[in-house]
């Protein structure tokens, strides 16, 4: 034991434990350093790493059609992904403001009129009842309704503020994404090269197996999911401006919120359907409505063609991921969310049913 114990404390012994101690200190402080100054970029660079990957065979088809320049198929790929997210965004700012001073301006002049509640409100389970009486004293006398709910709109009021600027500060990161996006895709073979090097150091020859299981989770998840979640609020969207719906580009958004979060959509279709058969004629009302329907049924229809065969990802880890996403990075973190932890969960499942020797036994095939 003094033997041992001599041999541990001599020069020979604690100098090179020390060196090593110092080369890990510095390293690990250096890598702190780069996360701290890289936090508030992290999203946004994040998603456009998803983005990146998602879209990469669209890139190279847009690089074959201007004969392989690189820079410019990157020009015109940030510009046509700007387009797709300045316009819907500029749709969704332009009905809730015109909504907002329709609103103000009926408030003011006192021609605000709320029309009278269903009977069929009643039957509502839970909130049947108490909803039909507030609604019932909102049409006869909104100022007493209003009134009633003083705390309540104070605390929405503040509410949509802190939204509006999250809304703001996710459309700039999204913008960030955008720029990340098209420099990893014109440095895609090197970025590929340096992901393989190492998925290798941290798996071994397994390595590129888990890079391309990486690959295909990603784009699978980002289409079936987020790209099914866009195409019903861009269709209930659509839906919404046809019909004369008030703040249409917002119930858009809530609607691909919801989508995302693997909720059913008629929680948000269903009002607006019934406020529908208030506004409009029996006719209008009701196309409005099997259109409605129609969108909440076809994600049955796409999101098994889009996610790809073998890809098994539970919703409940989208709707976490989704969920967590949201509360924690914002706006973005709603996209990001669920890509990311159904990327772990597909890596960490690949990992437990990996051979011996280090490679996923079986992974999801390309969709």
């Amino acid at each position: 034991m003094n033997e041992n114990r001599t041999r541990l404390e001599s020069p020979e012994t604690f100098e090179p434990l020390l060196h090593l101690a110092l080369r890990f200190g510095t390293l690990a402080l250096l890598l702190v350093w780069c996360f701290t100054i890289m936090r508030p970029f992290l999203t946004p660079i994040l998603w456009g790493l998803i983005i990146a990957i998602a879209s990469h065979p669209l890139f190279i088809r847009l690089r074959t059609a201007v004969q392989g320049r690189t820079a410019v198929a990157a020009t015109l790929y940030v510009l046509l992904a700007l387009g797709l997210l300045v316009l819907p965004a500029y749709l969704l700012a332009d009905t809730l403001i015109s909504s907002l001073k329709l609103l103000a301006h009926h408030f003011a002049d006192g021609t605000l009129r709320v029309p009278p509640p269903p009977d069929a409100v009643r039957s509502w389970i839970l909130v049947g009842e108490p909803l039909h009486r507030f609604w019932l004293l909102a049409s006869t006398n909104l100022d007493q309704a209003i009134a009633t709910v003083a705390t309540e709109f104070t605390w929405v009021g503040r509410s949509m503020v802190s939204g509006v600027s999250d809304v703001l500060l996710g459309f700039v990161e999204f913008i960030i994404a955008i720029f990340v996006a098209a420099a990893l895709m014109a440095n895609a073979a090197g970025g590929q090269r340096i992901a393989g090097d190492v998925a290798i150091r941290l798996a071994g020859e397994g390595g590129r197996g888990y890079a391309d299981l990486t690959v295909r989770t990603i784009r699978s998840v980002t289409k079936g999911i987020i790209g099914v979640a866009l195409i019903q609020a861009l269709l209930a969207g659509i839906g919404f401006l046809a019909a004369g719906i008030p703040a249409a580009g917002l119930l858009a958004l809530l609607c691909l919120i919801i989508a995302i979060v693997q909720l059913p959509l008629m929680l948000v279709l269903l009002p607006v359907v019934i406020y529908a058969f208030t506004l409009l004629d029996p006719v209008p009302a009701t196309v409005f409505a099997a259109w409605c329907m129609g969108i909440s049924l076809i994600d049955n229809v796409l999101k098994p063609l889009m996610l790809g065969r073998g890809v098994d990802v539970p919703m409940l880890v989208i709707f976490i991921g989704a969920i967590g996403g949201l509360l924690s990075s914002g706006v973005l973190g709603l996209f990001v969310g669920p890509v990311v932890l159904a990327l772990g969960y597909t890596l960490v499942l690949a990992w437990l049913q990996a051979a011996p020797h280090g490679a996923p036994r079986r992974a999801p095939e390309s969709p």
